[in-house]
C-alpha cells in the first residue's frame, strides 16, 4: 500500500482547550461500530453516562446546546480524562485527519475546518510538497478503472506544478488549471482518453509566463461571465465598467453564487449571519458599489499585501485539488472538482473582502485563517453540500 501525505502534516497537534472552535461543538459525532461495542460493555458509573449519552438509532454523541454531552467546562473531553485516548471513537480520535481511499492508494490529508490545520496551511509559505511511504499490505478495488486514476494522478501533478509556479500571475494559473481540467472533461466525454497524455504534455511545456497563450478565447468568454475576485490578485480581474454587459454578467454570477450557497444545508447558526453580513456588504449597493468595493480591496489591500495574498490562494487551491480532484475516478466528474476548488478559494476571498470592509479595512491573516475554516465547517463535512455543490457546478459548465 502507498500513502501519500503533505508535508506539513505529521506536525500537527490538536491544541484542545485552547482551540478556537472546538471540534466537539456546532456538529453531530458519528460514532463507529467497534466503539459502540465497548461503549455497550464499559462498567460502572461511567459506562450508564456512556450508554445513555448516546443515540443509538443515529449512532451519534447526543448534545446539549449545541455541544457534545462529553465535553466539560473545561472544553476537554470526559471521555478522554476518564477512559483514555483509546477509548475515543474514530471521528474523535482520527479529526481533522482524512483519507481519502484508491486501489492500494491512501491520500492522507488535515481538514480545512480545523482551526489549528487551517493556521498550518495558510501560514505555510513554501510550496507544499507530498511525501510518500509504503507498506506491504495491498487491496483491490472491484471496477476501480486504474489506467484513468493515472492519468488524473499525472493530471494533478501537472496542476500541481502550474498552481505553485511562482513566476506567473495567480489568476493565470488558477486559468490555467481551470482549462486544463476543462480540456480533460472533454476529453472523457468525447471518449478521447487516448489524447490525454498528449494534452497533459502540452502543458508541461507551458508552465512558464508563455502559459498565458495556452488560454484560449472560449475560456476567455467563459471567465467574462465567472466570478472575478480570484483573479485579483495580480490585476483587477472584473470588467470595467459596472454597467457594462459583460459586468452585469459577472455580477449576475456572483448573485447566483451566492444563492446557491444559502440554498445549502445549514450546520452552524454563525454560517448563516456570515453570509448575511456578506450579502449586505458586497451585494445590497447594486453592482456599481460592488465594483468600487472590490477596486478599493484591490488598491489598498491587495497590492500592499500582494505575497500573502497570492500565497493564501495558491495554499487554498492545492489542498482542494489535492484533496478532491482524483476522486473523479468514481464519477468522471473532473472538471466539477477543480471548479470546486476555484468556487471554494473565490468566496473565502470574498467573505475575506466583506470582513475587511466590516473592520474599516483591516484584515489580518487571524481573519483569512477563521473564514477559511468557518467556510470549510459547512461545505466539507457535508456530502450532501459537496454533492449538490459540484452537480450544481458541472451544470453551470454544460
Amino acid at each position: 500500500m502507498r500513502y501519500l501525505r503533505p508535508h506539513y502534516y505529521d506536525q500537527f497537534e490538536c491544541t484542545a482547550d485552547k482551540c478556537p472552535a472546538t471540534c466537539c461543538a456546532g456538529w453531530q459525532i458519528v460514532i463507529d461500530d467497534d466503539s459502540l461495542k465497548r461503549y455497550e460493555q464499559e462498567d460502572g458509573s461511567f459506562g450508564n453516562r456512556l450508554r445513555n449519552s448516546i443515540d443509538w438509532e443515529e449512532d451519534v454523541f447526543y448534545q446539549y446546546d449545541r455541544r457534545c454531552s462529553f465535553l466539560n467546562e473545561r472544553n476537554l473531553c470526559d471521555i478522554y480524562e476518564a477512559l483514555g485516548s483509546d477509548a475515543l471513537c474514530d471521528t474523535c480520535r482520527l479529526y481533522p485527519r482524512h483519507t481519502e481511499e484508491y486501489e492500494n492508494l491512501r491520500e492522507l490529508s488535515l481538514s480545512l475546518s480545523c482551526p489549528v490545520a487551517a493556521e498550518m496551511m495558510l501560514s505555510c509559505k513554501e510550496k507544499v510538497t507530498f511525501q510518500e511511504s509504503f507498506t506491504e499490505e495491498d487491496e483491490e478495488f472491484e471496477d476501480f478503472d486504474f489506467l484513468m486514476f493515472t492519468q488524473l494522478e499525472d493530471a494533478r501533478e501537472v496542476i500541481f506544478g502550474i498552481l505553485q509556479n511562482r513566476s506567473l500571475a495567480m489568476e493565470v494559473r488558477m486559468e490555467l488549471a481551470e482549462q486544463l481540467s476543462w480540456e480533460f472533461q472533454r476529453c472523457i466525454d468525447e471518449g478521447r482518453s487516448y489524447d490525454i497524455d498528449e494534452m497533459l504534455e502540452e502543458y508541461r511545456t507551458h508552465m512558464t509566463a508563455a502559459g498565458e497563450r495556452r488560454i484560449s478565447e472560449a475560456v476567455e468568454c467563459r471567465k467574462r461571465e465567472a466570478s472575478g475576485m480570484d483573479k485579483g490578485c495580480g490585476k483587477k480581474g472584473w470588467p470595467d465598467g459596472a454597467g457594462s454587459e459583460a459586468a452585469q454578467a459577472h455580477y449576475g454570477q456572483s448573485l447566483r453564487e451566492l444563492q446557491m450557497l444559502e440554498g445549502l444545508e445549514r450546520l452552524r447558526p454563525e454560517w448563516t449571519k456570515l453570509l448575511r453580513q456578506t450579502k449586505r456588504i458586497l451585494f445590497d449597493g447594486g453592482p456599481e458599489r460592488y465594483f468600487e468595493i472590490l477596486s478599493e480591496f484591490q488598491e489598498k489591500y491587495v497590492m500592499q499585501e500582494r505575497e500573502m495574498w497570492e500565497n493564501i490562494a495558491e495554499q487554498l487551491m492545492i489542498f482542494f485539488v489535492y484533496t478532491y480532484f482524483c476522486g473523479s475516478v468514481y464519477d468522471d466528474m473532473v472538471y466539477a472538482k477543480t471548479a470546486l476548488a476555484l468556487f471554494s478559494t473565490r468566496w473565502i476571498q470574498r467573505l475575506c473582502v466583506a470582513r475587511w470592509m466590516e473592520q474599516g479595512q483591516s484584515l489580518g491573516l487571524a481573519d483569512i485563517v477563521e473564514l477559511s475554516w468557518r467556510f470549510a465547517r459547512e461545505i466539507e463535512h457535508s456530502d450532501e453540500n459537496l454533492n449538490a455543490l459540484e452537480e450544481w457546478l458541472d451544470a453551470q459548465e454544460h
